[in-house]
């Protein structure tokens, strides 16, 4: 063998060192194998509280009950929670033997409003012109129609981080009901306010279909319920 720079030169016969092959082979098995961590994997149990949610917000989105989401992440104040939290968004395993099953089982249930106001005058728009957000009725006006709090209650969202609804508020009627209202020109209502039934809480905006709309919601335990089946009848 000839001699290069004081280093022996490989066999070209013999193909090129092993150690570099040896160390691709282990380092494939081990991420085939899981045991390389990746810190960027999604968990579909988890979700990461971004700026400006809400706990409500985070409930409509997944269809789960803000009572459900605070007691499976044992949050001892709904309102307080951060963002680059993980919250918990599927039942623990061990639901029903644990104390956070017991300390909601204790909650009193409060019964759903007895009198629902229509949260707009107008006419009722068909959902099939209605893209990318869950079930309900859709109001049609002019722009700048006024909005109203369907029920008394606290309005837990006032903001625009829901995609799909546009300028959006959401208020929390009792432990079980919310109501949202969504495609909102302009919000008359900050988080964390009282509000009355029949209460100006907005003015309508354009929804997707680039006509004035409102688009409104019921959801009971965190599930869309058909509006129509609460709301008083239209006058």
């Amino acid at each position: 063998m000839g001699v290069y720079r004081g280093m022996t030169q490989p066999d070209p016969t013999n193909g090129p060192p092993a150690f570099p092959t040896r160390l691709m082979i282990v380092v494939t098995l081990m991420v085939i194998s899981g045991c390389v961590a990746n810190p960027l994997r999604w968990d579909p149990d988890t979700h990461i509280v971004q700026t400006g949610e809400t706990l409500a917000v985070i409930a409509l989105r997944y269809e789960l009950s803000v009572r459900d989401l605070a007691a499976w992440n044992r949050l001892t104040n709904p309102d307080k929670i951060w963002p680059g939290q993980r919250l918990r968004i599927t039942r623990p395993d061990d639901w029903g033997r644990s104390a956070p099953a017991t300390a909601s089982t204790t909650v009193p249930t409060k019964p759903a409003p007895t009198r629902w106001f229509w949260p707009a005058e107008g006419q009722l728009v068909p959902n099939r012109n209605h893209a990318g957000v869950g079930d309900g009725i859709n109001v049609s006006n002019r722009l700048g129609s006024p909005i109203f709090a369907t029920a008394d209650g606290k309005v837990v969202y006032s903001g625009t981080g829901l995609t799909g609804y546009g300028k959006l508020i959401i208020i929390k009627h009792n432990e079980r009901f919310l109501s949202a209202y969504g495609y909102n020109h302009a919000l008359l209502v900050k988080e964390g306010e009282q509000v009355k039934g029949g209460q100006r809480v907005a003015t309508m905006g354009v929804g997707p279909n680039k006509m004035p709309m409102l688009h409104f919601e019921i959801r009971r335990d965190g599930k869309p319920v058909k509006p129509l089946d609460y709301l008083s009848p239209k006058p």
